[in-house]
């Protein structure tokens, strides 16, 4: 998702003349757009905005420099960022970002930097943004179908940094592919925070995948990233039958503990979880299946890790992305004792790596 809203802000910036430069000393604006799903990825963000700001006002190096901070962490710190750092010059949440050209112009106007500027109020995006022609890669497209998360899962600060789950129209996704194909790009990856709980217009998410698969020009397509509770058999059957859809599912399961699951409001227990993994194994055959794990919830015991050490051995991932679970501002979680030790979850964390990349290893030989 950033890195697509990355290229949204680039292309929004080319089109009224600004050039992309690989380096960001030499540059009159750098703008940090970011994720707030973890706290070391916030952490890594204050160091380096706090490095590029050194450039400010040294003699070797440009005085005149914007630092902007967008997405996920300006939604959740607001004015509060300038605080945080006071060579933020503007401050723009997720919605907002269409604004960004303009904040620039009124920004490069004024030297010093006497205004802060800060823009987190909006509640949708203009649909014109998705519509600028840029993309990094000339072969492949992210392309957004739906904004924002109603899950509230007790860990995750998605649904107060970027609002409530809203989709985009079937028609304005269809057309934005076409643009890209037009291009010469000939894949997509269709991207949400809940993809398969898309529906509007009369167009749920499986009809969807139908509608993509015969856009002419495309050769193949894939999605991320699926919620357990929002799929099932009819889901794995529409991508057995759509030719140029990847065979490839990324349903992140997070816990084997039914116990935790419920406290991480995940709507779905173990087994509803193991159906799903085998009756996608059976459907789609050798389709790649792939998952989050989260470990050192709170108060998860050695029971409940050990549950989710068996939930991977039973499923056999083919990859996993396994995190250290760290507090979030504002989730529910944030209210719980985070009480697992840096230690155990550091532990935890490496019995899952080691399991899972012992897994994966012997899946490539296979």
């Amino acid at each position: 998702m950033n890195l697509r809203d990355s290229e949204v802000i680039s292309g929004l910036l080319r089109a009224k003349g600004y050039e992309l430069i690989d380096n960001p000393e030499q540059a009159d604006a750098v703008i940090f757009n970011t994720c707030s799903v973890r706290q070391h990825a916030e952490d890594k963000v204050w160091s380096e905005i706090g490095r590029i700001a050194k450039a400010k006002g040294q003699p070797r190096r440009p005085i005149k420099k914007i630092i902007g901070l967008v997405g996920c962490m300006a939604q959740n710190y607001k004015q509060a960022a300038f605080e945080r750092s006071p060579s933020i010059d503007f401050v723009v949440g997720p919605a907002d970002i269409d604004k960004i050209p303009e904040i620039l112009k009124k920004l490069l106007k004024v030297e010093p930097f006497e205004r802060k500027i800060w823009e987190t109020d909006a509640e949708t995006r203009p649909e014109d943004i998705y519509h600028t022609g840029f993309y990094e890669d000339k072969n492949h497209a992210f392309v957004v179908i739906s904004e924002g998360c109603s899950n509230f899962c007790s860990y995750c600060v998605v649904p107060f940094a970027r609002g409530p789950l809203r989709h985009r129209n079937p028609k304005d996704i269809i057309k934005e592919i076409e643009g890209a194909i037009d291009k010469g790009i000939t894949s997509v990856t269709l991207l949400g925070q809940n993809v398969n709980a898309f529906d509007r217009q009369g167009v749920n998410f499986i009809k969807l995948i139908e509608l993509v698969n015969v856009v002419r020009g495309l050769k193949e397509f894939g999605f991320i990233t699926s919620h357990p509770k929002d799929a099932g058999i009819e889901l794995f059957k529409a991508m057995s039958s759509a030719e140029k859809l990847k065979k490839y599912l990324h349903l992140p399961a997070q816990s084997g503990s039914d116990r935790i699951l419920k406290l991480m409001n995940r709507g779905y227990a173990r087994k509803y979880y193991l159906d799903l993994a085998d009756n996608y194994r059976k459907i789609i055959g050798n389709g790649v299946l792939t998952t989050d794990i989260i470990v050192g919830f709170p108060t998860e015991t050695e029971e409940d890790f050990q549950a989710t050490r068996d939930l991977i051995k039973d499923v056999q991932f083919n990859a996993a992305y396994i995190f250290k679970y760290s507090v979030r501002p504002n989730t529910a979680a944030a209210k719980m004792a985070d009480d697992i030790a840096k230690e155990e979850k550091e532990r935890r964390h490496k019995i899952i790596l080691d399991l899972q990349r012992e897994i994966s290893n012997a899946k490539v030989k296979s």
